[in-house]
């Protein structure tokens, strides 16, 4: 080679100017946000557990990595937003995004399906106040009890899918009342049996085993779960389908189902490609997956159904769905209440648990370690 010609070139070649130190800095943050971004929407994201609707197998405070390669990376419905915010500011309170341009939905392939028994992070389906794009609704935390095609019923808190019995997760736990024989029952007996007390509850709610355990202790005389019996409705709080009220159904001679928490369907969970025949006994089940998640106009004219102006009464479904409960079955707002959650809404796959903190306990007590990288089952 002739280094003398590669020398004499470089010297013809002016010398690029050396970046400030400021400009360095400025290069390295934009380079850090945006593969931040990049690696925070299409491959992992961290999140932490605000309510204790999953417990006891996720407690408030546990800090998880949610994979989205797992069930394949949904890409961004509303493209333009503010990083690191997911739907509103910091500080100002002010939308974090701008809506004025949305994008279809569309999911990168994936590893997996969404099975029954994944703990599943998804955004809330009835976001009937905000009125949020889809990827900007609040981020919830549920397992999977079924998917599509599932002929799912809940019958005295025990999940049947298909008619077969579902395993009841290890962790999961119910509310349930007892009698003593007249010996108030040591505190330090429930905080070691993991037993909650919750506000607003007065019967303590706890798991499986540790009921077995509290039926041990001296002066414990009966542990019963508290169920809801099949028949009768919380008015309260009414279960799906909740949006008709008594006179409503009554005039329009749709079903008065009397569904609750613990006795709940059948149902049938939608499937791509699923033709429904609809009827007042169907109707008020998929009126808005068909309506509000599948973006079609709906009008009830008499006894005629009407689906973007046809008269019709089947309906064939455009996505897949799913039906997802937490593991506190009696303090979880979920599926039972609002339906059917859209493939479209679902965000990951919690993995494992990296941080665990109590704010509830002493100072040097607050991280709980015997949680830390544990895997989510």
């Amino acid at each position: 080679m002739n280094w003398k010609f590669w020398n004499k070139k470089n010297k013809a070649t002016p010398k690029k100017k050396k970046k400030s130190a400021t400009r360095e800095w400025v290069d390295a943050i934009v380079f850090a946000v945006i593969a931040a971004t990049l690696i925070r929407t299409f491959f992992i994201e961290a999140y932490v557990i605000p309510t204790p609707s999953m417990e006891r197998s996720l407690l408030v405070g546990d800090f998880l990595f949610v994979s989205k390669v797992n069930y394949g990376a949904r890409t961004p419905i509303t493209p333009i937003a503010f990083p690191f915010a997911h739907h509103t500011m910091p500080i100002f309170g002010t939308k974090a995004y701008w809506d004025g341009i949305k994008l279809p939905y569309y999911r990168l392939p994936g590893l997996s399906d969404v099975k029954k028994g994944d703990v599943v992070v998804f955004n809330y389906p009835q976001d009937t106040i905000n009125n949020r794009p889809v990827d900007k609704r609040e981020n919830y935390i549920k397992r999977c009890q079924g998917t599509p095609g599932d002929t799912l019923s809940v019958v005295d808190a025990q999940v049947y899918v298909n008619h077969q019995e579902e395993a009841t997760p290890s962790e999961g736990q119910i509310d349930y009342s007892y009698t003593t024989s007249g010996i108030d029952v040591n505190p330090q007996i429930f905080d070691e049996l993991h037993i909650s007390l919750y506000e607003g509850n007065p019967n303590p709610t706890m798991t499986k085993a540790s009921a077995v355990a509290l039926k041990g202790y001296t002066g414990i005389k009966s542990v019963t779960p508290r169920i809801e019996p099949k028949g009768t409705v919380d008015t309260l709080s009414p279960v799906f389908p909740s949006k008709y009220p008594m006179h409503v159904r009554l005039k329009a001679k749709l079903p008065d189902y009397k569904w609750n928490v613990d006795n709940f369907g059948p149902i049938i969970i939608p499937k791509k490609g699923w033709t429904v025949k609809l009827d007042s006994m169907t109707f008020p089940l998929y009126e808005r997956a068909i309506e509000v998640y599948e973006n079609n106009k709906v009008q009830v004219v008499g006894n005629d159904i009407l689906i973007n102006g046809k008269k019709t009464d089947t309906y064939t479904f455009k996505m897949n769905y799913y039906w997802m409960m937490g593991d506190n079955r009696h303090d979880s707002e979920d599926s039972r209440y609002w339906g059917f959650v859209p493939e479209d809404h679902i965000v990951g796959k919690a993995l494992f648990i990296w941080m665990s903190w109590d704010d509830n306990a002493p100072f040097f007590s607050k991280i709980r370690w015997s949680r830390l990288f544990r895997g989510i089952h």
